[in-house]
């Protein structure tokens, strides 16, 4: 099963007022429009490349897959903190910030991993992960805390203090 993004309840919708239509043959079409879309519809596609390229491309966390998972984070000595992402996911930026500097504030005491619930999705459905960003915490391969969705620095925290002090 695919996770969906923002474990939130809130779902917004903007409309557009209505437009005429215009039908235009494939050949009119300049070379970068030959789908025919408008040219909301090519912003939007150009804002979705450029989001995912840059998605995690400055992280300074390391990426765990379902193959380097057993060795990474069932078998670490310290204890780990995974968040599940997905590439398309707006609120997963925002943690992906969080989690870097988790990961250099907490360097030697917690291991920071995170995991493209999209593609590794056999992961995602063994932690009964049904949406994103979902952050879980393990500790001497027991996965011991699970926060969901997106919280305030304070919060992710709160939830590493207390498994490095149990």
């Amino acid at each position: 099963m695919a996770a969906s993004c923002c474990s939130t309840a809130a779902v917004f919708s903007i409309s557009r007022p209505q437009t005429r239509q215009r039908f235009v043959s494939a050949s009119q079409l300049p070379q970068s429009n030959r789908l025919g879309l408008s040219i909301w519809d090519q912003r939007r596609l150009e804002a979705r490349k450029s989001v995912r390229a840059s998605s995690l491309g400055d992280s300074k966390t390391a990426a765990v897959t379902g193959k380097s998972w057993d060795k990474l984070i069932i078998d670490s000595e310290l204890p780990v903190l995974v968040e599940f992402y997905a590439s398309w996911c707006g609120p997963c930026r925002m943690v992906h910030r969080v989690i870097d500097e988790i990961s250099s504030e907490y360097s030697g005491r917690l291991k920071c991993f995170v995991l493209d619930a999209a593609i590794d999705s056999q992961v995602a459905e063994d932690y009964d992960i049904k949406a994103v960003p979902v952050v879980l915490l393990f500790k001497n391969g027991e996965k011991r805390d699970t926060v969901i969705g997106t919280m305030p620095k304070d919060f992710y925290v709160a939830a590493i203090e207390r498994l490095l002090s149990s």
